[in-house]
């Protein structure tokens, strides 16, 4: 028989992924889901109906419905304390998938208690914005025992995501360490680009002319971030895509590593995007987000943090 699916946890993320779960993953029953704050399950439940997903009243009778328990949270401390939930029920034979960025130790630590409970657990970090969750083009990043990253597959490729990377019979940590490493890229690149964007103002090139070299030599990613940077759309947005908080966790998490593994005097270009998040939260707190780092740019520059689409 088909497993029975559940999910917790219903962010930017996790809203997309259950939908594409629900549309694309060819599931016999109900996906169950569970969210800390119940008015979200109601309206991820409303919008694909009572045949395609209920809702549980607890993390407990999530875990108790199901075979495969899916969760996506914001920090090691919400996941944390979810797991010790999940494991006060009998959790022998399931399977707990993470699919939150968290510090590869805790994801470690997170696979010691869960099998020591009989059941296997998966880490399963994912790569792409919310739209990319929306239309099931995210990258899994899975790693764990080849049996527990095997029954997973069925639900990534074609399904959530677009491709994975699969680290299988590795410690279920290698997966959020990629995860890490990966942002990484992804912070220096905002950095990166708001100093181009600065630069192409003031010297009289312009930012338009910038970022259509951009979008013809850097397509996806770069493109996009630039062009939400040049609308304005990096301080106008009232909820970000992707929290300034989140961001400085995951950058925190990069400098642990860096730190712990004698790296750090390597990562001199971390350490200015990281210092430039911090900025960002000074400067429009909650609402900042990931390009909201060439506001900050900006103002190093003697430019104001909003741009004249302003």
């Amino acid at each position: 028989m088909a497993p029975q699916l559940a999910w917790v946890g219903l962010g930017n993320m996790g809203r997309g992924m259950c939908k594409n779960l629900v549309e694309k993953g060819a599931l016999a029953t109900p996906l169950v889901l569970y969210n800390r704050t119940r008015s979200r399950s109601e309206t991820v439940a409303s919008d694909h109906g009572s045949s395609k997903t209920e809702i549980a009243d607890t993390i407990g009778d999530a875990v108790k419905a199901s075979d495969i328990i899916f969760m996506c949270l914001g920090d090691d401390a919400a996941v944390n304390e979810t797991v010790d939930s999940m494991l006060h029920e009998d959790v022998r034979g399931k399977l707990i998938v993470d699919c939150s960025t968290v510090h590869p130790n805790t994801t470690n630590a997170l696979e010691k208690k869960v099998t020591g409970k009989g059941a296997g657990f998966v880490g399963m970090p994912v790569f792409g914005a919310p739209a990319m969750a929306e239309s099931g083009q995210l990258i899994c990043v899975l790693a764990g025992s080849k049996e527990s990253c095997d029954a997973i597959i069925p639900y990534t490729t074609g399904v959530m995501g677009r491709a994975n990377i699969c680290y299988t019979d590795q410690p279920a940590g290698n997966a959020t360490l990629m995860k890490v490493i990966g942002n990484t890229f992804i912070l220096n690149m905002v950095s990166q680009l708001s100093e181009g964007h600065v630069l192409a103002e003031k010297s009289g090139l312009g930012v338009d002319n910038l970022h259509a070299f951009i979008s013809t030599m850097f397509p996806g990613p770069y493109a996009a971030y630039s062009q939400r940077m040049i609308e304005g759309d990096y301080y106008k947005r009232e909820k970000p895509l992707f929290g300034i908080d989140l961001a400085r966790k995951d950058a925190r998490h990069a400098m642990s590593l860096a730190e712990s593994s004698g790296a750090e005097e390597s990562m001199k270009m971390l350490a200015i995007a990281q210092g430039r998040l911090d900025r960002v939260k000074d400067e429009i707190a909650e609402r900042g987000d990931i390009p909201s780092v060439y506001g900050v740019v900006r103002t190093e520059s003697g430019l104001p943090f909003r741009n004249q689409s302003g």
